[in-house]
């Protein structure tokens, strides 16, 4: 039996992809092997690969002034490449601290180079308004982190860069909505929320913006090197590249990122009202303006409470709605693959334990 999982990530996939990828597991069409045994440069993969990319390309609406790469390291490394190739001598960055993930990103860029912060809104209960956002004219970059998915906010409106380039980190709602791509020079995104499982890191980068940029690091380390050999330069993540190809086939069937849309605000409308509902019980610490769609905190009346809580939703079939670490409480997660029913399940569960501990 199918649990309703709300795991923040690696998180939920499609039960139909899974179940496509059960079938093609063994023996891809007729090729009498897997495709994760498939030589990365042999034409089974090689369509996989290139259908995966013009998916997405589809799917997000890429124009063609950017590149489209697939690539493995996770965002860690991203924090690293992306000042690596940007932060030249002289320069600066400026970079958005809105949280965890953010700090992460702006101390791997302190190692590289000179960074400040543009805004800081530590304890991360809210997105900064415009007015607090600091923006030097003459930055090599501005860097945001679009969705925060330890502290449950998200940009609900993107800042104005001016003529600074932005690069976005989307890791964890990359996909939820249609993105106005071109306004990025950079986009980065761990596959593991609404792409596909752990393993494959997507970049949408602007061409003109990573032309002749990183000139002075090893080829394996250029955004340039993957964008001229089409994410071949080395044997990409071939399995989770197949396994984003079947979500992306799911998204588009789907409604694309219109039908994400609405999904995904349904799903977190009736989780909030559960929590607003019972404000005595449940408590959301995130501003209602900058509350996330994707990651969704909030806290019980004591932590002996909140273990009570986690322990009776798995047992009822509810799992991965344990707070990260750091911020404690409950968080759950409502990437694109979630059902609704499942969200109905945990309101309908939320309402009952409030009324039986209050």
């Amino acid at each position: 039996m199918r649990i309703h999982n709300f795991n923040a990530g690696p998180a939920a996939l499609p039960t139909t992809v899974l179940e496509r990828a059960q079938q093609e597991l063994m023996d891809y069409r007729g090729s009498g092997m897997s495709i994760m045994e498939h030589s990365h440069r042999g034409k089974e993969y090689d369509e996989v690969h290139h259908a995966a990319l013009s998916l997405l390309r589809e799917v997000l609406a890429v124009p063609s002034t950017h590149h489209v790469l697939l690539l493995s390291g996770g965002g860690h490394t991203q924090f690293a490449l992306v000042p690596m190739h940007f932060l030249t001598a002289g320069k600066s960055a400026d970079y958005v601290i809105t949280g965890g993930w953010s700090e992460k990103a702006f101390d791997e860029a302190k190692s590289v180079g000179s960074v400040r912060e543009a805004a800081n809104t530590k304890p991360f209960t809210r997105i900064p308004a415009a007015s607090e956002l600091s923006f030097d004219a003459k930055a090599a970059y501005v860097h945001t982190t679009s969705n925060n998915t330890l502290e449950g906010t998200q940009w609900q409106a993107f800042p104005d860069t001016g003529a600074v380039p932005h690069i976005c980190d989307m890791s964890s709602d990359f996909l939820w909505r249609p993105t106005p791509v071109d306004r990025f020079a950079l986009i980065y995104a761990a596959a593991q929320k609404n792409v596909g499982p752990s393993g494959l890191t997507v970049v949408v980068v602007r061409k003109d913006f990573i032309a002749g940029a990183g000139a002075h690091l090893p080829p394996s380390l250029r955004y340039e090197t993957y964008a001229k050999a089409e994410s071949l330069y080395n044997t990409p993540p071939t399995f989770a590249i197949y396994m984003m190809r079947l979500v992306l086939e799911w998204t588009k069937q789907h409604g694309g990122l219109a039908g994400m849309e609405a999904r995904n605000e349904k799903k977190a409308a009736a989780l909030y009202r559960a929590i607003d509902a019972a404000p005595h019980f449940y408590r959301c610490p995130v501003e209602p303006a900058a509350r996330s769609r994707m990651n969704v905190v909030f806290r019980l009346p004591s932590e002996a409470l909140e273990e009570r809580f986690l322990s009776e939703a798995k047992a009822a079939g509810l799992v991965g709605m344990k707070g990260h670490r750091s911020v404690g409480g409950m968080r759950v997660s409502l990437y694109n693959p979630v059902e609704p029913a499942s969200v109905d399940v945990l309101v309908a569960f939320m309402d009952a334990f409030a009324k039986k501990n209050a």
